[in-house]
């Protein structure tokens, strides 16, 4: 039950989505028990994003939300393999993005709580 959601600063074409969807649906494994046939993934492209108040460069917030406890090893591990991705097909600076994890012992899901 993961969801991995991204506001990102620059235009994302649809084959960069579809490749952003794949690559995160394989590194969401890292995180143990969690699969791409659960993750729900979103993309908001454009959106006015500043770092350190400035602009000029490409920015993203990825933000990974999932149903259980923390596990800071497999975080820190999928935080370095989000970083890669955005990298190699967006061409975000590593310096220029924010992971933000957030776990949760309540998720809902097909009109009742797990």
């Amino acid at each position: 039950m993961p969801f991995i959601d991204s506001k990102v600063s620059i235009k994302i074409t649809d084959e960069q989505e579809k490749e952003l969807k794949s690559r995160l649906g394989r590194a969401i494994s890292i995180i143990p028990g969690k699969s791409e046939s659960w993750l729900m993934a979103g993309f908001e492209d454009d959106y006015h994003l500043y770092f350190a108040g400035d602009d000029s460069e490409p920015v993203a917030f990825v933000e990974v939300r999932l149903f259980g406890g923390p596990n800071k090893d497999a975080f820190s591990r999928m935080t370095a393999e989000i970083t890669k991705i955005f990298g190699e097909v967006l061409g975000i600076a590593p310096d220029r993005m924010y992971i933000k994890y957030s776990a949760t012992p309540d998720w809902g899901w097909n009109g009742s709580n797990f």
